[in-house]
């Protein structure tokens, strides 16, 4: 149960993401549920690999590369979902910088609620 309101909470972050960018669009509720699904999965799936496979860079740029690989996986999650479009590089790092505060946000709430 607490897992399909966490899905949820990202599915209506990315919503008000989509309304508030103009780089980035979706078209339904029903993607947006989509798109957390697909985050979700490869966040747990693809993330861990391209970290440690990029370690040195990361650790060079002390954190900041886990943005771009951040941003890679929301343009890959855009090519695999039809009503998920992020226009560009720069607006998939905004997007991502913006989902990850907004879910802290949005989970907050979610813990003071229980």
């Amino acid at each position: 149960m607490k897992l399909i309101l966490r899905l949820l909470l990202n599915a209506i972050a990315v919503v008000i993401l989509s309304y508030i960018l103009p780089g980035v669009g979706v078209d339904s509720m029903m993607t947006a549920i989509i798109v957390a699904v697909v985050l979700s999965v490869l966040n747990f799936l693809v993330k861990p690999i391209l970290v440690i496979l990029t370690l040195p860079i990361t650790i060079l740029t002390l954190g900041l590369f886990l943005l771009v690989i951040n941003a890679i996986i929301i343009l890959f999650a855009a090519n695999l979902i039809d009503g998920f479009q992020v226009v560009s590089f720069w607006w998939a790092v905004i997007f991502s910088l913006l989902l990850s505060v907004l879910q802290a946000i949005l989970h907050s709430v979610l813990k003071e609620d229980q």
